[in-house]
């Protein structure tokens, strides 16, 4: 691949808490505009993955080379990591996706405030602007965070489980969007667990337990042999496996 075309290059990258490895020896290329699936078994590594993205993790072993600036970069954590009990009003807090045109003093105009309707309307939120978040239900409340990474109008977008315990309709919604991003040239990389829908939407699939278990067109990757050996590698996870020392050369051509 030519690497100008290259959002991220994988290096023989290895991720983990405490030296304890969480994904191992990862080596593949994502290219700019791609839409990509992360899918393997619960504890695969797939939320590290995108942690390490959004530049909460360091590697162990290995590197990751992003051609997209981190500030061009939006990260949606899975609801459970938001503390929805904050007191915030849904307008502020999709307020903050302006954040990088702001900066730490910056106050809303009427032309950014305009801008955060906009995005409220777009996501089916129009009129809940004051309502607390805490008041939203599920499906409402990941609506207000998609309005808020709409705002901030990054190239590359990672999403962990974005479509996880949100009614149907709110699914559909969020998914139209997702493609209207992919369709602007952005680079999406999304955390998924229903494969009906991989393989609908997801021209591409990376599959990981732990290790790649392949990379590609999502067809090729989510074979039933494949599927059948990240059900078996999950079965045998050692959470205290200590860190190995492959070198990259010595992966299978």
């Amino acid at each position: 691949m030519n690497s100008s075309n290259v959002a991220v290059h994988f290096g023989n990258l290895t991720l983990g808490y405490d030296r304890h490895p969480a994904v191992h020896h990862l080596c593949c290329d994502i290219s700019r505009g791609a839409l990509v699936a992360v899918v393997g078994p619960n504890g695969a590594g797939k939320s590290t993955l995108l942690k390490a993205l959004a530049g909460e993790i360091e590697p162990i072993q290995g590197h990751f080379v992003q051609s997209i600036a981190r500030a061009r970069t939006a990260y949606l954590p899975q609801q459970s990591e938001l503390d929805a009990g904050f007191p915030v009003s849904v307008f502020d807090m999709v307020s903050m996706g302006l954040w990088r045109q702001l900066g730490p003093f910056g106050g809303l105009g009427r032309k950014l405030a305009q801008k955060v309707r906009d995005a409220l309307a777009r996501v089916g939120l129009g009129g809940l602007e004051q309502r607390p978040i805490g008041a939203l239900s599920g499906g409402q409340l990941q609506r207000a965070r998609f309005a808020r990474m709409m705002l901030q109008d990054a190239e590359l977008l990672l999403l962990d489980e974005p479509f996880n315990a949100i009614d149907s309709r709110t699914t559909d919604d969020l998914i139209e969007l997702m493609l209207e991003w992919h369709h602007e040239g952005r680079t999406i990389i999304a955390v998924l667990h229903d494969l009906d829908r991989v393989y609908r939407h997801f021209p591409q699939c990376l599959l990981i337990a732990r290790e790649s278990l392949g990379f590609g067109p999502t067809a090729s990757v989510l074979t039933p042999e494949n599927l059948a050996l990240a059900r078996e590698l999950a079965q045998t996870f050692d959470e205290n496996a200590p860190v190995c020392h492959r070198r990259v050369e010595e992966e299978p051509a």
